[in-house]
């Protein structure tokens, strides 16, 4: 009894669509290698899951570039990338055309090849020069300003400091001569009880005494 036929439409179960998938994938792959050896067949696969996630395969003999040459040659279609090429192609040589212009510009604004230039071509360049000092000048400006704005501020932390080293210069003078004044009078009330006997004041002329 054989099998009966598969109807062929979209699995609707996730889990189960992501199983056939996987099993199915792997049988064309199977098939694809197959033919490439036994019939010497150049064979470029390449599968998309519902996900984004890619499968490919490619005869080793070729590569999936040259298929596709020969795909194009054999089919009379254009290039899938000749539009694409065609945009970066244009876009390239606006850009090579804007680079050459600002090149241009550039030497005239250096004075370079401006022999060739009508009055009326030069008013321009000189707009442009006399722009570009005027800002020179205001950024050196600028640059003055703050540079003497740092200055005045360094002088001020440099006073703030002297002031404050002469003031601890001061306070430490203090401190010395209170320590002095201390160790003095220590001294001094250390002396008088080690005095061993009392001085007697003499008469100056006890011979005056005498007569008396």
């Amino acid at each position: 009894m054989g099998r009966g036929k598969i109807e062929i439409k979209r699995i609707e179960n996730s889990t189960n669509r992501q199983v056939t998938y996987s099993k199915r994938r792997g049988g064309i792959m199977k098939k694809a290698k197959e033919i490439t050896v036994l019939c010497d067949a150049q064979v470029s696969l390449v599968i998309f899951s519902s996900t984004g996630k890619m499968s490919e395969y490619c005869s080793p003999s070729t590569e999936l570039v040259k298929i596709l040459d020969r795909y194009h040659k054999n089919a009379g279609v254009q290039k899938l990338w000749d539009a694409k090429h065609e945009h970066l192609s244009n876009e390239l040589e606006r850009i090579k055309k804007e680079n050459d212009s600002m090149q241009i510009k550039l030497r005239h604004l250096k004075g370079e090849d401006i022999n060739s230039l009508q009055p009326k071509e030069l008013i321009p360049i000189e707009e442009a020069l006399e722009n570009g000092l005027a800002c020179v000048r205001s950024r050196q400006m600028q640059y003055l300003k703050r540079l003497k704005k740092n200055e005045r501020s360094l002088e001020e932390d440099n006073r703030r400091l002297s002031y404050i080293l002469q003031h601890q210069q001061q306070l430490a003078m203090d401190v010395n001569v209170r320590e002095m004044e201390h160790g003095y009078h220590q001294r001094e009330r250390e002396y008088h009880p080690q005095m061993p006997f009392a001085f007697r004041v003499q008469p100056i002329q006890p011979n005056l005494h005498q007569n008396k």
